[in-house]
């Protein structure tokens, strides 16, 4: 795999600073049930990065000691990590919200026959990726089979009252671009998903959100064996919105790996660019650190999240 570090650290990309904190954003592990072309942390089944037991119990003393008001897993599957549901419990004990990044075919998996049950009776929000509407390019992205199987994940959340208005269930979709372009504008994507899922599957769901592929791990590297990357780079540098700026994830939001590291966003967090600082700081240094004002690390990998309608964990930044 091509390391795509050296092509984005000598980057213009203005200087931002940190608010006050807000969401924790914790990786789980690597292993995943999927092996997607556009994964930005190399996610599989073979994976066998997850947090330790001692690193999972410092979440919810973070979440209280900081306030926070949401708690967003990812992985990886965040769902095969043992310690998933005693998590959730936990946060949602606090007050806090918890997201659940979803890649929808882990509630159909041998041994997560009540996992959709789970996440409706804590109430976890449900942030589900579907690259597309139609079989053809789910599959092309997801492996054979991912899209039906999709369908009827939604379709037994949507059972569960998940994406059905006044419910209190939320289940958000994303879609990302198949190849090296931004996304279509995310209103009008939005209205098409709600099309064609409704008329053909009877599905309903709360908001479509669309993410840039971001020029690191496998799609970075693909994009270098293509001698595609500098075109894409080009493209997002082109595409730079000013302001985007005030709106990024990463000034109010945390990114902790499995091993309890912290990061300025997940897309640093696998380019291992920790958070500015003597020492590479830990989860456990938030118990008592306060982050507000301190600089984030960038390089030109950020454009990614500013460039057109910006692109963030809860979709476009603006219209």
């Amino acid at each position: 795999m091509h390391a795509t570090l050296p092509l984005l650290e000598n980057s213009d990309f203005p200087v931002l600073r940190r608010r006050a904190l807000a969401t924790l954003q914790v990786n789980l592990g690597y292993r995943c049930n999927q092996q997607c072309f556009h994964c930005h942390v190399n996610a599989g089944p073979n994976r066998r990065e997850m947090m330790d037991a001692e690193t999972l119990a410092l979440i919810p003393a973070v979440l209280a000691a900081r306030r926070l008001a949401a708690l967003d897993l990812t992985g990886g599957a965040p769902e095969l990590h043992a310690g998933f549901r005693g998590l959730v419990a936990r946060a949602r004990a606090l007050g806090v919200k918890v997201i659940d990044r979803c890649n929808l075919t882990i509630l159909l998996e041998p041994g997560q026959d009540d996992l959709a049950d789970f996440l409706a009776a804590q109430g976890v929000e449900i942030i589900a990726s579907l690259p597309c509407y139609s079989a053809g390019n789910v599959n092309a992205q997801r492996g054979d089979g991912v899209f039906d199987k999709s369908i009827a994940a939604l379709q037994r959340l949507n059972a569960l009252g998940y994406g059905h208005p006044d419910s209190g269930l939320v289940l958000n979709l994303v879609y990302n671009p198949l190849g090296p372009s931004l996304p279509p504008a995310q209103a009008a994507l939005e209205a098409d998903y709600r099309r064609e899922l409704g008329r053909h599957f009877g599905i309903v769901f709360n908001q479509l959100f669309t993410l840039a592929n971001m020029p690191i791990k496998r799609f970075g590297s693909t994009l270098v064996s293509k001698g595609q990357f500098h075109d894409y780079m080009d493209l997002l540098k082109r595409n730079f919105d000013a302001a985007n700026l005030d709106h990024v994830m990463c000034r109010d939001m945390i990114s902790v790996d499995w091993q309890g590291y912290l990061y300025d966003c997940d897309f640093n967090q696998q380019l291992d660019l920790p958070l500015a600082g003597a020492k590479r700081p830990h989860l456990r240094d938030l118990l008592a650190r306060d982050l507000d004002g301190a600089p984030i690390r960038v390089a030109d990998h950020c454009y990614g999240c500013v460039a057109g309608q910006g692109s963030s964990c809860g979709g476009a930044l603006h219209a």
